[in-house]
């Protein structure tokens, strides 16, 4: 790749609140220091400043101003993903990325028209693209909507753009042509599942994402600059802590998803010191280190995050046999950020293994009871609320105070209670939500979607924890007299409308569904039939007749 003189950035850059200042400055400071590990490339960081700034004055040059939205839609952890938010935060520009809205895998795309919708919502000016989803991009630009096309890292030739329009290379720009820091405007739109199965935004100012970017404890260790590893979304949890090692001197290892032999791999031959992992994928590599019966080189790690869904504490023993000095668990949300967190002392007490941990010190939390808003007493079970400065600013398009309490402090939704160690601990939610594969699953969305299938008369749909407390999605229906429902057209059929997340992985037949006292499916009744079904091999609820449990 072309590599020009080192740019000049302003020394006061240096301990800039924006993430993106300081991270230009630490870029120009070690031009040839590595900074972006992808697809068998190691891009230093002054092809990785010159890519960002040759994306930033494409997009200046698009008409993208200081408070404009821009859309992303890339591959998944592509360096261009980055390196298009840099570029759009250096404009003082928003970002939203309309691949997928599971923060865990970017795998799966969400439909062409809920990608249109959020365009629309979001009011986007302008539409980022890579080489592989350049055809996706053409059909969702307009002349209201124009698409850029960003090179692949280490291509010599241009992208053939068609209905997008590719980046020159060198087109001119420098800390001169950067927007002024302005720290209430909006600098991400990040969507997640709402309750119509349709994505809801979080937004961000620049405020809550340099005060998220800020929290993560990236400075160089005493081996050298830390070196983190992605396998989930860099448009989701794990982006803090990316732009938080690269604004600190590291580097980053970007994998297009999560397989156990490539990180263990990545591991000890590029000497990976950080990472994020949900929660299966732990219990993944703990399996497949298991199996292997040989410790793999693991002696630069210094942190493995692991958050997304309740981890079974057996399961993280087994863990802490292979990641005993690093692993760390979070605890937070989309909407709140990190909140409470295990860590790796915390983790040598069997007893808090259950536990979400202590809330970290920018936290402020308290158990309110759902009903009255009042404080719960020690020991007692309420929502757990929150004011912190990595909490949104708010949902997109809502009311500032919708889902908030009259003090302003953020409802989880989750409810908890407070040990006697002052750790957290997770007793359920609110709203009945689901939480499969990380992702947030309202089971009304999915009773909708079943109900519109031409076989179903009638459906509820309910969360059920496996021996190692992972959450699935399981539906009860009731078919109409002669049709055709199984599992695998009803299955289908939810795939189709929704995402993978949303399809249960049980569907139990009744010719009427059983009713509560209120007249209402009883759903604590067919959700202990399923428990009762999973603890018996080779048993199944039954599907007609009501039993006792």
């Amino acid at each position: 790749m072309t590599a020009g003189p080192p740019v000049r950035i302003p020394p006061s850059w240096a301990r800039h609140e924006h993430y993106a200042f300081r991270l230009s400055h630490t870029w120009a400071q070690h031009p040839d220091a590595p900074a972006v590990y992808w697809s068998g490339l190691c891009l230093t960081a002054r092809e990785s400043l010159s890519l960002v700034f040759d994306t930033a004055a494409a997009l200046r040059d698009g008409g993208i101003a200081p408070g404009d939205t821009v859309a992303l839609l890339t591959a998944a952890n592509h360096p261009t993903a980055l390196f298009a938010r840099y570029a759009a935060h250096l404009l003082g520009a928003a970002v939203v990325s309309v691949r997928a809205a599971n923060p865990r895998s970017d795998a799966e795309m969400l439909p062409p028209e809920v990608q249109a919708e959020v365009l629309r919502d979001t009011g986007s000016r302008l539409l980022v693209a890579d080489e592989t989803t350049a055809v996706r991009a053409a059909a969702l630009v307009s002349p209201a909507l124009p698409g850029l096309l960003l090179p692949a890292p280490g291509s010599s030739a241009p992208p053939a753009g068609g209905a997008l329009a590719p980046v020159p290379p060198d087109a001119g720009f420098g800390p001169d042509d950067v927007a002024a820091y302005a720290p209430g405007v909006r600098a991400r739109i990040t969507f997640t599942s709402g309750t119509t199965g349709l994505p809801k935004g979080i937004v961000q100012s620049y405020r809550t994402w340099n005060s998220t970017v800020g929290v993560y404890p990236a400075a160089p260790g005493p081996t050298g600059p830390a070196r983190v590893l992605a396998v989930t979304p860099v448009s989701h949890t794990v982006g803090s802590m990316v732009d938080a090692v690269l604004a600190a001197g590291g580097s980053v290892v970007l994998h297009e998803g999560f397989d156990a032999d490539e990180v263990l791999d990545a591991f000890g031959r590029l000497a990976v010191t950080d990472t994020y992992l949900a929660v299966p994928h732990l219990y993944r590599l703990t399996e497949r280190l298991s199996a292997a019966g040989v410790r793999p080189d693991l002696s630069a790690l210094r942190q493995v995050v692991y958050s997304g869904t309740p981890a079974a504490p057996h399961r993280i023993a087994d863990a802490l046999r292979w990641f005993a000095g690093p692993l760390s668990q979070l605890y937070g949300s989309s909407e709140a950020g990190g909140i409470c967190g295990l860590d790796r002392l915390d983790h040598q007490e069997p007893e808090l293994l259950g536990a979400v941990g202590r809330p970290f010190p920018w936290v402020e939390l308290s158990l309110r009871d759902p009903e009255t808003g009042r404080d719960v007493p020690r020991g007692g079970t309420g929502e757990v609320c929150v004011r912190s400065a990595t909490a949104m600013d708010g949902y997109l398009g809502r009311d500032p105070a919708e889902g908030t309490t009259p003090d302003g402090r953020l409802r989880t939704g989750d409810l908890g209670r407070l040990d006697v160690y002052g750790r957290l601990r997770l007793t359920g939610r609110l709203g009945h939500v689901i939480k499969s594969g990380g992702q947030k699953v309202h089971p009304a969305a999915v009773e909708r979607v079943l109900s519109e299938h031409p076989a179903v008369r009638e459906a509820v749909v309910f969360g059920v924890r496996d021996h190692d407390r992972v959450e699935r999605v399981y539906a009860a229906v009731s078919l109409r007299p002669g049709s055709e429902g199984d599992d695998v057209r009803l299955r289908a059929h939810v795939g189709a409308r929704l995402d993978s997340a949303h399809v249960p992985v049980h569907i139990s037949r009744w010719p009427e569904l059983p009713s509560n006292d209120s007249g209402k499916p009883d759903v604590r009744y067919l959700r202990g039939l399923a428990e009762a079904a999973d603890s018996e091999p080779g048993v199944r609820e039954t599907t007609g007749e009501r039993r006792a449990i």
